[in-house]
């Protein structure tokens, strides 16, 4: 049981390809930050090129794998406990400055107290999240007043904006560039609901890996809140994708947000996972 990492992606496909591609609803963001990476370039999320690794089980399968774009946290697949351990052993011998991790609350748990043993510091919740598929869509009824329209090169200023205050919302590094809404803009994927004239809010989606993709970013300013607009948007979005024949939808909440929990559910969003980012503090980051 050996960890293999390497900052090439074709390598990383060639080997993990297969693995992530058999579970696209576990391995969404690992599939979609991979296909950004692909279509992007190394320097999508950062200065410092990504990293990425697979895990082989003793029959030589793979059977777990990481990618890491700093300054985020180490990105996990579903894998043993020990696997994710393991990894943590890597990295510190790779003199890697790790800042956390994502992955299942026990894997991310694992991950954790292995890098603590080779630096120390403790390992902080920075988020907890939960993963839902697309059931039986049941759009809010009665809707909210305006209607649903792609956005277009028009909206790409406010689209921009939007994509920035949503990061800066979940404590994510900005959008580098208007690459990722002028890509969701070209391609269909990035809807608005609107209001007296006016877009009240957003819902837009990954690119479709594998038979599904994932509802992301969806967000209304915080002045427009509480009216509808979010569950509106996002469910003509997920409608949209299923006519264009994307069966398989995922979304993330946070879950310390009730409302967005119950409102996924209500429009027939049902619980699959859940993913802890833990935060690395006082560490040394090198052996």
């Amino acid at each position: 049981m050996t960890w293999t990492t390497t900052r090439n992606p074709e390598a990383f496909e060639a080997a993990a390809g297969g693995f992530l591609h058999t579970r696209p609803v576990e391995h969404t963001v690992l599939l979609s930050v991979a296909a950004a990476l692909r279509t992007g370039g190394a320097d999508t999320y950062g200065d410092e090129p990504p990293r990425y690794g697979w895990w082989r089980q003793p029959d030589g399968r793979v059977g777990g794998a990481f990618l890491w774009t700093p300054p985020r946290p180490v990105l996990l697949s579903p894998m043993p406990d020990g696997a994710a351990a393991a990894l943590a052993d890597a990295l510190a011998r790779e003199r890697c400055r790790v800042p956390g991790v994502n992955a299942g609350p026990a894997a991310a748990a694992s991950f954790a107290a292995a890098w603590q043993r080779h630096h120390g510091g403790t390992a902080r919740p920075a988020g907890r999240h939960r993963l839902y598929r697309l059931g039986a869509l049941r759009p809010p009824d009665p809707a909210p007043p305006g209607a649903a329209r792609w956005a277009g090169p028009a909206d790409r200023e406010l689209l921009v904006s939007w994509f920035a205050d949503f990061a800066a919302a979940i404590g994510s590094p900005p959008p580098r560039s208007a690459a990722p809404v002028d890509d969701r803009i070209a391609a269909g994927r990035c809807l608005l609901w609107e209001d007296g004239g006016r877009p009240v809010a957003m819902a837009s989606r990954t690119g479709t890996v594998s038979g599904a993709a994932r509802i992301a970013p969806v967000h209304t300013p915080p002045g427009l809140r509480g009216r509808g607009y979010a569950g509106a948007v996002t469910a003509a979005l997920s409608q949209r994708a299923r006519d264009a024949g994307t069966d398989t939808l995922v979304l993330f909440t946070d879950l310390a947000n009730p409302t967005s929990n119950s409102l996924y559910q209500r429009l027939g969003y049902r619980p699959v996972e859940d993913h802890l980012v833990l935060e690395f503090h006082g560490t040394t980051g090198t052996e």
